[in-house]
């Protein structure tokens, strides 16, 4: 293993230890791009939310939120142009994007889902809100395809459609915690629907309505998740370990935010390790299943699902 993705892999290490676990399932060819892309990416998180592998940092940046992205898209720029850089993270995304051939638009989209967040954009829609999260999920789902090696165009939908999902579970799990910063990410028609007033949806009044609004979004979640479970059959054995693990331990999330129901935001909904390794487990499962189903019947169809734009925009 290289230098560069040794210390990437450090940053995984500090950053996420589920994504460290997960990363180990690949082959090595995906888990250095894994590392590599997590690297980027997780330097982005940290650099849009001014923290430090997802920590508040001690120091806060005299910069502004938008100062900040406004330098991320500059040295992104630079870096996907083959410009030299020193730093870690961006060395990283210039190693991934030669090493994989990833089109630079991709990097490019997920800095669209950064910049809506600076600008506090609202959802109003169910389309609009999954505009959102293949900005900032989906788009990963789709360099992470290329890194496995996948490149046709329906494997890529149903790459963004679980990074799609994944990030729905998240806007699900985190409601409250997102709206005491200003972020409201559930549809503003359908807590309209619930009589939920968009400033007030961190409230305690309104936990009922608010779970049942989240709910429905889990349900719009697995339709995603049911897409991207027809995807790992074009992937190799494990490669799809890794893709069915992650999307057993997202959706055991959402398990659990149902569950809860209006008290599911009383403490943050996650797993536990040995939790982690049962799913792990069953997704093995899933890989083995996956890859003896025959091609033809891997082809079904994606009506309904909001679908990204071919051309990156």
């Amino acid at each position: 293993m290289d230098a560069l993705v040794s210390e990437s892999l450090r940053t995984i290490q500090r950053g996420s230890k589920s994504f460290a676990m997960a990363a180990r399932l690949f082959d090595r060819r995906a888990r250095e791009g894994a590392i590599l892309l997590y690297a980027w990416c997780r330097h982005c998180d940290d650099v849009i939310d001014d923290q430090t592998l997802g920590f508040h940092s001690e120091r806060a940046s005299p910069a502004s939120a938008q100062e900040r992205l406004a330098a991320l898209e500059d040295d992104t720029r630079r870096a996907l142009a083959g410009e030299p850089t020193r730093e870690t993270a961006f060395a990283a995304l210039q190693e991934v994007t030669r090493r994989y051939s990833i089109p630079e638009r991709h990097p490019l989209d997920l800095l669209r889902g950064f910049a809506m967040d600076v600008e506090r954009r609202s959802y109003e829609t169910l389309s609009e809100c999954c505009r959102y999260c293949y900005h900032v999920a989906g788009v990963v789902g789709v360099m992470m395809a290329y890194v496995m090696g996948r490149t046709d165009d329906d494997t890529l939908d149903r790459a963004a459609d679980l990074g799609i999902a994944l990030q729905m579970t998240n806007i699900a799990r985190d409601v409250v915690e997102d709206a005491e910063i200003g972020r409201i990410y559930l549809p503003g028609l359908w807590l309209q629907d619930a009589g939920v007033p968009r400033d007030e949806v961190g409230q305690p009044q309104h936990r009922e309505a608010v779970s049942q609004v989240a709910l429905r979004l889990l349900d719009e979640a697995e339709r995603y998740y049911a897409s991207a479970q027809i995807g790992l059959a074009r992937l190799p054995f494990r490669s799809a370990w890794a893709v069915a693990t992650a999307r057993r331990v997202y959706r055991d999330i959402g398990r659990l935010v149902r569950a809860r129901g209006a008290r599911a935001w009383d403490r943050r909904a996650s797993t536990g390790r040995t939790r982690k390794v049962f799913l792990s487990l069953a997704a093995a499962m899933d890989a083995l299943r996956a890859g003896s189903v025959a091609p033809s019947a891997t082809a079904a169809s994606r009506a309904g699902l909001w679908t990204r734009a071919r051309s990156g925009t």
